[in-house]
């Protein structure tokens, strides 16, 4: 089972934007390579049918990237709910918030809540603006902190 802290929360990056960006850079200057490469060389075809490939591979990079972009602006607009909630936990129970940790990084009904080792379920309201935990037990106890 796999549980998140309220750092790994707030910094969780994505390689996989920086991963997209690299490709569509290097593929930017792999056309322009090309281009000039067809200027000089007009009758040497080769040159332009990769520019089309390279063209066509940064097209599709930059497909990829929107996607990553909308996917992670839900995902981020997810996590900064949890943020609160984590924060409200450890107020009501009087401890820091780096003693609390969930097993899921978006705020839902029935995720699990660990607050220095005891287990709690947590029961949202309709309109998400309340909670109340009831203690859980937890059948695997291994533990994998995401910190």
């Amino acid at each position: 089972m796999t549980f998140y802290t309220i750092s790994y929360l707030s910094n969780h990056q994505h390689m996989n934007q920086l991963f997209n960006y690299i490709a569509i850079l290097i593929f930017a200057i792999l056309i322009g390579v090309m281009v000039l490469l067809y200027l000089r060389h007009r009758l040497i075809t080769r040159y332009r049918d990769l520019g089309i490939i390279f063209f066509l591979l940064l097209l599709l990079f930059i497909g990829f990237q929107v996607t990553d972009m909308e996917k992670s602006t839900t995902q981020q607009s997810q996590t900064t709910q949890m943020i609160p909630f984590i924060k409200a936990v450890a107020r009501d129970h009087n401890v820091s918030p780096q003693k609390v940790v969930v097993n899921s990084t978006t705020l839902t009904d029935g995720i699990l809540v660990r607050i220095e080792d005891r287990d709690y379920r947590v029961n949202l309201s309709q309109t998400g603006d309340n909670y109340t935990l009831t203690r859980a037990h937890v059948v695997n106890h291994k533990v994998n902190l995401m910190k």
